[in-house]
């Protein structure tokens, strides 16, 4: 019995071999005959992802001109361009997947997407939130390239605007790149949005001057400023009785906001002022310090007690 069943294993095992290679090729032969017939489906599907691709750019392009006509804000228009194209493209696969008749699967990507989603939202926060605060820029428009603004402590100007930052230039050439996030919750201090700029110029005279002389020579210096706007009057406001010096503030309105142009201005009201005292004997006054060596009595040691002393030290 045993060499019976030895002698009939080799042919179960070719009869086995034979049911596998049939289920086999059967299989094979039927994806064959279904790529077959779903192949014309495959090429127009692979045909309407190049025509979606391509026509994304030209969606794209068509969006930001008609929404920079209808806003004329660049960034915004730049970004509902870029997402028009972006959902053709989508379109365009989707439309794909349904010419292969996968209907399913994008019920599943659809869902895939969402769950995708909500869990990249969780994980770039920082980066979404940067994002929607560079739209909502786009849309307030606080700024724009080449304006002079202060964030942050930062004097600069807008080199570019971006989605998520915006790069700036200080006025000594460094590049700084700061997060929308950054600028949309902090002051913002646009200097060119406003033509004229105030100027004021701390001063501070003795207080044996006359402090109505000491107001009509400043005005008459500072009339003659360059870049002074015309139309505005040059104040003089006595402001402190300081330790040495009655303080007083000259204000003058500029005609243009930029730094370089308020940075110069003053220099030159300086100069002006100094220039216009001098002539007028009004005086300046300045910190002094005087040191008392007779002060004994307070611990203190007398300077001729101090030369004696090193003199009598040297003798012997």
């Amino acid at each position: 019995m045993a060499l019976g069943r030895a002698r009939e294993s080799p042919h179960e095992w070719l009869m086995t071999l034979a049911s596998v290679q049939e289920l086999v090729l059967g299989k094979l032969q039927a994806w064959l005959n279904a790529a077959i017939e779903m192949l014309p489906n495959a090429l127009l599907a692979l045909l309407a992802i190049l025509f979606f691709g391509l026509v994304s750019r030209r969606v794209e392009k068509l969006v930001v001109r008609l929404v920079f006509r209808l806003s004329n804000n660049r960034p915004i228009s730049e970004i509902i361009g870029g997402v028009a194209r972006v959902a053709t493209v989508i379109f365009g696969i989707f439309s794909a997947l349904s010419l292969l008749s996968l209907e399913r699967t994008v019920t599943s990507l659809l869902a895939g997407v969402g769950v995708v989603g909500i869990a990249l939202g969780f994980a770039f926060q920082d980066i979404a939130a940067n994002f929607m605060s560079g739209i909502l820029m786009a849309l307030r428009r606080p700024f724009d390239v080449g304006d002079l603004v202060e964030v942050g402590g930062r004097l600069a100007k807008v080199q570019r605007i971006e989605l998520r930052a915006t790069v700036l230039m200080t006025l000594d050439g460094l590049v700084v790149v700061l997060p929308n996030k950054e600028i949309f919750q902090n002051p913002i201090v646009n200097y060119t949005v406003t033509k004229g700029r105030r100027l004021d110029v701390q001063v501070g005279t003795a207080y044996s001057d006359d402090l109505e002389r000491v107001r009509d020579v400043t005005v008459e210096a500072l009339q003659k400023l360059e870049g002074r706007d015309p139309d505005e009057k040059v104040e003089v406001l006595f402001e402190a009785f300081g330790d040495s010096s009655i303080n007083h503030v000259a204000r003058i309105w500029l005609l243009e906001s930029d730094e370089l142009n308020y940075r110069r201005c003053r220099s030159e009201a300086i100069i002006a002022i100094k220039k216009a005292y001098d002539a007028a004997d009004i005086t300046i006054p300045f910190p002094i310090r005087t040191l008392d060596f007779g002060a004994a009595a307070v611990g203190g040691e007398r300077l001729d007690t101090m030369k004696l002393g090193s003199a009598m030290q040297a003798a012997e």
